[in-house]
C-alpha cells in the first residue's frame, strides 16, 4: 500500500471512530441539547464596518475560522469555495477571476501583460486595489480576518475594475489587547505526485498602551503532479502547411482565409529535423514555493486618530506548467523548453483615520513594486504561426519561387523569456458622516498610477542554423529607437521578435454614496462616481523579418512610440527596403500618400492614413450611478432592489491599424465596456437565528464587451476588440443552518447562470450570436457539514467535516477558433481532528475521489491545455497558539 492509500485508510478510520464516539456522546446528552445560533459576520463592503445581514449588497464572506477549517492558502483555494466566482489562467500568479459569468476570453497573456485587458473584477488587499493587467497578484492567504466577495458592479465605491464585483482579502490588524501568536504546520502527499510542506507563524505584541505590531511569516512548498513526458515534433506540423478544411481539436475547421501559405506544396524534398525533449523529461515537474512576510504596526495617536502601516514581501517560484494535454496520458504534457516563473512583490500600505467633529476622515495609500521573470515554452505557436518556418527553415523551403520547396527545417523548439516590472501607487481620501443618523454619506476621491515595463524575447534557436540567401542565420537586430526601449540591443542570438513596451495607466475618480432612512423599515441609497482614465503605450514590437537580406532591415515591426503620439507624423516600416522609409504627416490624404510612394498598395496607404489619425492615448471619462432601495420589515429580514452600473476602461492595441481579411482593421483604441445590473435580494434569518439564507436574482446587460483575440490571419500580436453585447440572467445564494443537533453546522452556496451573446460587434466572423459567455457555468454549488463534540472525557473537542463542490460545463472563450468546452466536475473533501484550548490537529483529504476537475482550458494555439484542480491530496495540519 502506497503512502497516499495508507493515509486515506487512516482518515476513513479516524472519521469512523470519531463519528461513533460522537453518536454515543449525542445519545448521552440529547436531553441537554441546545441549538447554536449563527454568529454575526462583520464586513466592510460599503467601506464601513457593518453586519453582513445589514448590507443591501450580495456579499459572501469566509471568516478566519472558515478559512482555517477549509485549509485555504492561495488563490485557487478560495475561488473554488465560492459559487458564481470562476477563474481562468494557467497556474500560480497567472490567473484572472470572474464573477457572475461576465467574461469573454481565455487569459493567455502570461507573456503579454502590457496587452492585458483591465480586470473586470477588482482584487483588493485591505483598502488597496491590487488588480493588474494580464496577471493578478497571487497573495498568500496568511493571517486573514476574512475573504469578502462582492458580486455585481461596485464601481461607485471601488472604481473601474469593479465592473462585475470585488474579491477582497482583509488581514488581521495589530491588536492592543495583549501579546499572542500561533504556529501552523502542515504536510501532505499528492496522489501519484510530490509532497507538500508548510509552516506559518504570527506574533502580535503591544509595545505600549497605544502602539502594537503584528508579524506574519510563511513558507509553503506545494508538490508537483504534472509529468513532462517524452515526445518529438517538427515543423511539418506548422500552420503554414495546413490545408483549409482541417478540423481543429475543438471541432472548428480551418477556413479558406486561414489555409497555410504552402498547404498545397510538395514537401518531399524538405528535411524536417525534430525537436526532442528527452533532456527535460521529468515527473511531477510543476512545483510551487510561496515565501513571504507581512509586518504591520498600529498607532492610536489619541482618542480620535489612529494610523496603520503594513509591509508585505512575497516570493513565488514555480517550475513546469499547471496544465495537461488530454491527448496524452493522465496529467501529462510535452514541453520542449524549460518553463519557470519567479514572481516577487513588495507592497507597502498606510491608513490614517480619525474624527473631525462628527465626520470620520480616512486617508489610505499604497505602493506596490512587482517583478516577474518567466520562461515559457512557445513551441505550440507552431500550430498557428504561418511565418514560423520562414525563421527556422532554409530560404529555399519558404521562398522557393517556381521550384518545389527543398532544404532543411530546423527543430521548432521555441521559448519566450519574459521580464516585467510593475509599479503601482494608489491614494484615496474619503469622509463619512455619523452612521447613526437618518442620512449618512460616504464620499471621497481616488487616484491610481500604474507603470508596467515588459520585455518579451521570442527565441527561435533553429533560426541560428537556417540558410538564408547565402548566409547562415539572421543578421543582428535592434529595437525601434523612436521612443522607449529598455535595452539598446542588439537582440540576443536566436531572438526573432522582441516586444519592449512601457504601459502607463492613470486613473482619477470622485465618488459618493448617500443613504436616507425614511423610517425604521425603508431606506434609499444613491451613489455615483466620476472617472477619468488614460492608458498610454511606448516602445516597439520589432521583428527580424527581412534580416536575412540585410542587417537590421527595421521592417514589419510596430513602432508604438511613433504610432501613438501627438506630433501628427508617422513612419511606415512595412517594407524590406530601408530606402523607402518615409515620414508621413497628418493631413495627407490616401491619394497624397500613394503619390508620395507609388509602390504602396491601397491597403498600405489606408493603413498609413489611419495611423496618422491614431489617438495619443486611450482616454475615457464619465459618470456611473447606483440606486438601491431596502425594506427591513423586522430585525431578521432585509429585502433590497438595486440598479447599478459598472465599467472597464479601454486600451490601445499594439498592432493598431493592421489590415486583416474581410476589410477588418485592428482598432487603435478599445472602447470602454459597460454593464448595467438589475438585482433584487434578500438577507434573512429564521428560527431564532438558527437558519440564514441570503440570495439574489439579477439581470446584467453588457454593452461592447471587451475581448482579447489572437488570430495570425490578421496579425501576429494579441489585440483586443469590443466583440459583442451580451446578457446574463442569474440567481445565487448561500445558507448556514444550525440544526437541532448540538455541535452540527451545515453551510452551502449555489449559483445558476444563463448567459447569451445578443449582438455581434467585431467583424471577424469569430463571435456567434446566441453563444454562452466564457467561464460562465450554468450551475455551481457547494455544501459542507461540520460536527463537533466533546471527545470522551479528555477535555478535547473532536470534529469531522465532509464537503462537496460541483460545477457544470462552461466554455473558455467567445472567439470561436479559440473556444473549447470545459467539462463539468464534482469534488469532495474530508477533514477530521481534535482541538484543545491552545492547539488543534487534523487529518484532511482534498479531492477525495481524485476527480480531474477542469478549472480552465486554453485553445489559443490550437492545442488543448487543461488546467486541473490538484489531485487527491492527503495530509495533516496542526496549529499551536501561545
Amino acid at each position: 500500500m502506497n503512502r497516499s492509500k495508507l493515509a486515506i485508510a487512516i482518515a476513513y478510520g479516524l472519521a469512523a471512530s470519531v463519528g461513533a464516539t460522537g453518536v454515543q456522546a449525542q445519545n448521552q446528552e440529547q436531553e441537554q441539547t441546545k441549538r447554536k445560533k449563527i454568529e454575526e459576520v462583520v464586513v466592510t463592503a460599503t467601506k464601513r464596518e457593518e453586519s453582513l445581514q445589514d448590507v443591501p449588497i450580495a456579499v459572501s464572506a469566509m471568516t478566519t475560522e472558515t478559512l482555517n477549517q477549509l485549509g485555504v492558502s492561495n488563490f485557487e483555494d478560495y475561488v473554488l469555495q465560492m459559487p458564481g466566482v470562476t477563474a481562468g489562467g494557467s497556474g500560480p500568479g497567472q490567473n484572472t477571476v470572474y464573477i457572475r459569468g461576465v467574461a469573454s476570453t481565455t487569459p493567455n497573456l502570461t507573456t503579454a501583460g502590457v496587452a492585458g485587458l483591465a480586470p473586470n473584477v477588482a482584487f483588493y488587499l485591505d483598502e488597496q486595489p491590487l488588480s493588474q493587467p494580464g496577471r493578478n497578484l497571487d497573495v498568500y492567504a496568511a493571517d486573514l480576518a476574512r475573504v469578502e466577495v462582492l458580486s455585481g458592479p461596485q464601481g461607485t465605491l471601488f472604481g473601474a475594475s469593479s465592473q462585475a464585483g470585488n474579491v477582497r482579502l482583509i488581514t488581521n490588524k495589530p491588536d492592543l489587547s495583549g501579546s499572542y501568536g500561533y504556529v501552523k504546520l502542515g504536510a501532505g502527499f499528492v496522489e501519484d505526485g510530490d509532497s507538500d510542506s508548510k509552516i506559518e507563524g504570527m506574533v502580535n505584541v503591544p509595545l505600549s498602551e497605544n502602539f502594537a505590531i503584528r508579524a506574519v511569516a510563511y513558507a509553503d512548498s506545494k508538490g508537483g503532479y504534472i509529468d513532462n513526458v517524452p515526445g518529438t515534433i517538427d515543423a511539418s506540423e506548422s500552420a503554414r502547411f495546413r490545408p483549409a478544411g482541417t478540423i481543429r481539436e475543438n471541432g472548428v475547421p480551418v477556413s479558406d482565409q486561414r489555409a497555410g501559405f504552402q498547404s498545397t506544396a510538395d514537401l518531399s524534398d524538405v528535411t524536417f529535423l525534430t525537436a526532442d525533449n528527452n533532456s527535460l523529461v521529468e515527473e511531477d515537474f510543476n512545483e510551487t514555493d510561496y515565501q513571504g512576510i507581512r509586518l504591520s504596526a498600529r498607532w492610536d495617536i489619541n482618542e480620535k486618530w489612529s494610523a496603520l502601516v503594513s509591509h508585505q514581501q512575497q516570493d513565488l517560484d514555480a517550475d513546469g506548467v499547471f496544465f495537461a494535454d488530454p491527448d496524452l496520458g493522465d496529467l501529462e504534457v510535452q514541453r520542449f523548453s524549460p518553463d519557470r516563473l519567479e514572481d516577487t512583490f513588495d507592497n507597502t500600505s498606510w491608513t490614517v483615520e480619525g474624527l473631525i467633529g462628527d465626520l470620520e476622515l480616512v486617508y489610505t495609500g499604497a505602493y506596490t513594486d512587482r517583478d516577474t521573470d518567466q520562461t515559457v515554452d512557445y513551441t505550440d505557436y507552431l500550430f498557428v504561426g504561418q511565418y514560423l518556418p520562414y525563421y527556422i527553415c532554409d530560404g529555399s523551403v519558404t521562398y522557393p519561387g517556381s521550384a518545389a520547396p527543398s532544404g532543411t527545417c530546423q527543430p521548432p523548439n521555441l521559448f519566450v523569456d519574459s521580464n516585467s516590472e510593475t509599479e503601482v501607487q494608489t491614494h484615496e481620501i474619503r469622509v463619512s458622516t455619523d452612521p447613526g443618523k437618518a442620512f449618512r454619506l460616504t464620499a471621497g476621491g481616488f487616484y491610481r498610477d500604474l507603470e508596467l515595463k515588459e520585455r518579451n524575447d521570442f527565441t527561435y534557436p533553429g533560426s541560428e542554423n537556417a540558410v538564408l540567401f547565402g548566409q547562415i542565420g539572421f543578421s543582428p537586430n535592434f529595437p525601434q529607437m523612436t521612443g522607449y526601449t529598455s535595452d539598446p540591443g542588439p537582440f540576443p542570438e536566436g531572438v526573432i521578435f522582441r516586444n519592449d513596451i512601457k504601459r502607463t495607466d492613470e486613473q482619477f475618480g470622485l465618488f459618493g454614496e448617500g443613504t436616507y432612512d425614511f423610517n425604521e423599515e425603508f431606506s434609499l441609497t444613491v451613489g455615483a462616481r466620476y472617472y477619468d482614465i488614460e492608458v498610454d503605450f511606448e516602445g516597439s514590437a520589432n521583428s527580424s523579418f527581412c534580416n536575412g537580406f540585410q542587417e537590421d532591415a527595421d521592417a514589419f515591426g510596430t513602432d508604438i512610440s511613433d504610432l501613438y503620439n501627438a506630433d501628427g507624423e508617422y513612419e511606415f516600416i512595412g517594407t524590406c527596403d530601408t530606402s523607402r522609409h518615409i515620414v508621413y504627416t497628418q493631413g495627407q490624404s490616401v491619394a497624397d500618400i500613394l503619390a508620395t510612394d507609388p509602390a504602396l498598395s491601397e491597403a498600405q496607404a489606408n493603413q498609413i492614413f489611419n495611423a496618422l489619425n491614431a489617438p495619443d492615448k486611450a482616454a475615457t471619462d464619465g459618470v456611473i450611478f447606483k440606486l438601491t432601495g431596502q425594506w427591513r420589515p423586522n430585525d431578521a429580514q432585509l429585502f433590497y432592489a438595486t440598479v447599478s452600473e459598472g465599467f472597464r476602461p479601454g486600451l490601445l492595441n499594439r498592432p493598431g491599424g493592421a489590415q486583416g481579411p474581410n476589410n477588418f482593421t485592428v482598432p487603435f483604441e478599445l472602447d470602454t465596456d459597460e454593464v448595467t445590473n438589475y438585482e433584487v435580494g434578500i438577507k434573512s434569518d429564521f428560527f431564532d437565528n438558527t437558519f440564514r439564507l441570503n440570495a439574489s436574482l439579477f439581470f446584467v446587460d453588457i454593452e461592447k464587451l471587451q475581448t482579447t483575440i489572437f488570430d495570425p490571419s490578421i496579425t501576429n500580436l494579441f489585440f483586443s476588440d469590443n466583440a459583442a453585447d451580451a446578457e446574463v440572467l442569474g440567481i445565487e445564494g448561500d445558507f448556514v443552518w444550525a440544526p437541532p443537533v448540538d455541535g452540527l453546522t451545515i453551510a452551502g452556496a449555489f449559483s445558476l447562470l444563463d448567459t447569451e451573446i445578443t449582438d455581434v460587434l467585431t467583424p471577424t466572423n469569430d463571435v456567434r450570436q446566441g453563444d454562452e459567455l466564457a467561464f460562465a457555468p450554468d450551475f455551481q454549488g457547494n455544501i459542507r457539514a461540520r460536527y463537533e463534540w466533546p471527545f470522551m472525557d479528555t477535555g478535547l473537542t473532536a470534529h469531522v467535516m465532509p464537503s462537496i463542490s460541483w460545477s457544470s460545463e462552461q466554455f473558455s472563450d467567445i472567439i470561436v477558433i479559440n473556444r473549447a468546452e470545459i467539462d463539468s466536475w464534482t469534488m469532495a473533501s474530508l477533514t477530521a481532528g481534535v482541538s484543545a484550548t491552545n492547539w488543534s490537529a487534523e487529518l484532511f483529504i482534498d479531492n477525495l475521489t481524485d476527480e480531474r476537475a477542469e478549472i480552465a482550458r486554453n485553445f489559443v494555439f490550437d492545442r488543448q491545455q487543461i488546467t486541473y484542480a490538484r489531485p487527491r491530496t492527503v495530509g495533516v495540519r496542526a496549529t499551536f497558539h501561545f
